[in-house]
Formats: structure tokens, sequence, C-alpha cells
């Protein structure tokens, strides 16, 4: 329980978007609010969420609320990406590039904000296809939880760690 609330006292939360919906009804329109929210704690736990209300304060609480009960758990080393991945979502489609220390997170919004708050520190993206910041954050979302270790990697492919192989990750880190 104790370390549960030490976790969000920790994760940082950003908004993404915010848009207003209006209902036509028989006296005229009624407005309501939709608001996007990505947190993170910037050492690799990061979600979103989306929440709706009459007023923009508690769209946003109601969307951060989401976001916390939604965190994934994103493999992050070394600051940057381990290798090239493609998130697609819908229309969206958000390629994901490791950039050289010091580079900086070259990305556009949506994505900068769900990297940013992972904990990337060192990364290239680009958007193909639909901007809809929505199906973007999910994309993004949908290649991060593609990255694995290289562990992973060789037990994917039932092959063995050599010493050879922890030596070239020694020097590349």
């Amino acid at each position: 329980m104790k370390n549960n609330t030490e976790d969000k006292k920790t994760l940082q939360d950003k908004v993404v978007k915010i848009s207003r919906v209006a209902k036509v009804v028989k006296g005229g329109r009624r407005f309501s609010f939709s608001a996007l929210v990505v947190v993170g704690d910037s050492k690799g736990k990061v979600g979103f969420g989306v929440g709706k209300a009459g007023e923009v304060p508690e769209a946003i609480k109601k969307a951060s609320e989401q976001a916390k009960k939604n965190l994934q758990t994103v493999k992050n080393l070394t600051g940057t990406l381990p290798f090239e991945v493609d998130g697609r979502y819908g229309a969206s489609t958000v390629r994901m590039y490791p950039a050289r220390a010091g580079k900086g997170v070259i990305a556009g919004g949506a994505v900068r904000m769900v990297m940013e708050l992972a904990g990337f520190k060192d990364v290239v993206c680009k958007v193909h296809g639909s901007k809809n910041s929505h199906n973007v954050v999910r994309a993004t979302m949908n290649g991060l939880s593609q990255l694995m270790t290289k562990e992973q990697c060789f037990n994917n492919r039932d092959l063995e760690i050599t010493l050879g192989d922890v030596e070239t990750e020694a020097v590349t880190a």
C-alpha cells in the first residue's frame, strides 16, 4: 500500500488534447469536454487515459485517474531505444529510431510527451498516416510495448547468450 502512494506522488501528467464536444438537443446545444492525458514517472512507467465531463478540470482529472490505472512498464536501459520499432493503431503509424547520446527527443507533440514521460532522453520519431492525437498516442504505446531486452530477444529465438554478446553490449552501452 505504501509503495502505491509513493508511485502516484512521483507521477507527472501532461494534457495532450482537450476537445469540446457539442450535442444538439431541442433547446440548443449542450457542450461537454474530452481530455487526453499522458502520465509517467520518467523511469520506465507510462500510461494514457481519456476523460469526459461537463467542465475541463473534471475531464482532466478523470483522464489522469484512468491513465494511472493503465500504466505500462517500458524497457528503457540506456535512455534510447535498443532498435527501430513501428507502432500502429488505426490509420496512424509511429516510427521510432534510436539516437546517439545528446541528440534529444525529436518527435511531434503527442509522441514527445509519451517519450519524455517514459524516460527516453535520445530518440527520433516520425508519425505517418493520420495525425489524430488519440491514435498517435495509442500507436506510440503499441510501439513501446514491442520493446524487449537482449535476453528476451535471445530467448524468443532459442539462442544462448555467449560471453562475446555480453562484451559487445557493455561496449555499446
